[in-house]
């Protein structure tokens, strides 16, 4: 028997989109007679058979929500999803969730898998190869079928959806802010994560506040890297070679390792070192002296998301304006800064 096809495979191989295959297939006054006979000859030619399941739930409401994470080690994404699960529990939706392991095939797998009517819509934050790759098209086909997305902390500014997003640029700038405030001259900038969207901005706001103040920053200061490994290579001796008396870390693994390192080459926290990370999670808090961090309120991002998502099912009449929503943070003091 010959295996058979789907919309999607017909489409890819026709170089159309799957909406005008679907409405080819169906008859449809907008499609070209050419375009149309071309199509239903091709999938006849390939034993295309409607998914009769697929399309009935299509037809109605599965309430059911897909939920792609990066990575479920990570405690922001696992905050976040208790978020999302809050807000789908009180107004009677299911979560299906698949994690990404930060891979851009297992992202568009899951899409996949779950877009063949199995859900009424995702959340997800876009996995590292994605946005290292910057190929977004997998987003766009989910959206031309009609799915809606809402994407959460890592987005792209390519995909026309709903977006819910913290104040990265502007939190850093403050972030920075309060250590020069506190009397910090040479301000080294860490990060692995800079290959992220959040990255980016985050040090986009350290550079701003910089030169806020009347200074250029020292590049010497600057370790900016895409994955732990690489900053882990980097920042052997950096503290001895460069004697910072700040650190802004973009990054909880960034921030942490500094702190290590910088206690481990006899440095006093906060009396010659001061040290605030981006993200909060239990290491920054758990830490002697506990580290002061800007906390990105990921259960708040979470149920904003989640009532974006299902709101814009619910009222499938207001289609046409896209919702960016952020969130903001709070820089919590704590022991590895100097009080006022």
């Amino acid at each position: 028997m010959k295996s058979k096809a789907t919309l999607k495979q017909i489409a890819k191989e026709l170089g159309v989109s799957v909406s005008t295959v679907s409405k080819a297939l169906n008859g449809s006054l907008e499609i070209s007679e050419p375009t149309k006979q071309r199509v239903q000859e091709y999938a006849k030619l390939k034993n295309y058979k409607p998914n009769v399941i697929g399309l009935n739930l299509k037809n109605r409401s599965t309430k059911t929500i897909g939920v792609i994470i990066p990575d479920i080690l990570n405690s922001f994404f696992a905050k976040v999803f208790t978020g999302i699960e809050k807000v789908a529990d009180d107004r009677g939706y299911k979560l299906i969730t698949c994690i990404s392991n930060e891979s851009y095939q297992k992202e568009i797998n899951a899409l996949e898998m779950l877009s063949n009517g199995t859900i009424d819509g995702f959340i997800l934050a876009i996995a590292d190869e994605t946005q290292k790759l910057h190929q977004f098209n997998h987003f766009k086909e989910v959206l031309n079928e009609g799915i809606p997305i809402v994407m959460f902390d890592r987005i792209s500014d390519e995909i026309n959806c709903d977006k819910v997003i913290v104040d990265d640029f502007e939190s850093a700038i403050n972030a920075t802010n309060h250590l020069i405030e506190r009397g910090c001259r040479k301000i080294a900038l860490l990060s692995a994560i800079d290959n992220l969207s959040v990255g980016k901005l985050r040090a986009e706001g350290f550079y701003k506040a910089i030169k806020n103040h009347g200074h250029q920053v020292d590049e010497n200061l600057v370790i900016l890297t895409n994955t732990n490994e690489e900053f882990n290579d980097k920042i052997g001796g950096f503290f001895i070679k460069n004697k910072p008396d700040g650190v802004f870390a973009l990054d909880e693994h960034a921030s942490v390792t500094a702190m290590k390192l910088g206690i481990q080459n006899g440095y006093k926290v906060p009396n010659d070192l001061q040290i605030i990370g981006f993200a909060d999670g239990l290491w920054s808090r758990r830490m002697t002296p506990s580290m002061s961090t800007v906390s990105q309120h990921a259960p708040e991002i979470g149920e904003v998301a989640a009532s974006l998502l299902i709101d814009r099912l619910e009222n499938k009449e207001e289609k046409t304006l896209i919702i960016t929503r952020v969130i903001k943070t709070e820089l919590r003091k704590r022991d590895s800064t100097k009080k006022v």
